[in-house]
């Protein structure tokens, strides 16, 4: 392979690396396309054939983590600070349909939504008694009755 084909293949090999990149998500391809480039300029400049593939190598698995350390950093600052299920712990409820120790369930209304709760330990909880959650199990929110005077109902 003359010099000149090694340069148009980094170069083509980038293009195509840059294209993949586009077509697909994760910027696991963007790294490799940028150590091609790096490559092929190499190769216009007249530097050797191990020099070129050692600069692709180093750029490419270089950038790839410098990518991954700014796209987890990205992440974890736009992440919502309350997701999932576990969103509903330490908000307030009430009993809208008593919850029954030996079926171990009954409903509750938190805001707007209406969910099957059980007590944790098991217990009876009357109707209109103020619940604090929990946890959640499957679909169940796990409450506990606020205590009258404990400072926990206050938000």
């Amino acid at each position: 392979m003359t010099v000149d084909n090694l340069q148009w293949l980094w170069v083509v090999a980038a293009v195509f690396l840059a294209i993949g990149e586009l077509l697909t998500a994760g910027f696991f391809l963007l790294p490799f396309a940028v150590g091609a480039v790096v490559a092929a300029i190499l190769a216009f400049l007249g530097v050797g054939l191990i020099w070129q593939l050692l600069a692709f190598v180093v750029v490419s698995i270089g950038f790839l983590a410098l990518l991954q350390h700014y796209v987890r950093r990205a992440d974890e600052d736009t992440a919502p600070a309350e997701a999932g299920a576990n969103r509903y712990q330490g908000r307030e409820a009430i009993v809208i349909e008593a919850i029954d120790p030996k079926s171990g369930s009954g409903m509750v209304r938190m805001g707007t939504e209406e969910w099957r709760a059980k007590a944790d330990p098991p217990r009876a909880i009357d109707e209109l008694t103020a619940v604090r959650v929990t946890g959640v199990s499957g679909t169940f929110l796990v409450v506990q009755p606020i205590e009258d005077g404990d400072g926990a109902g206050e938000e």
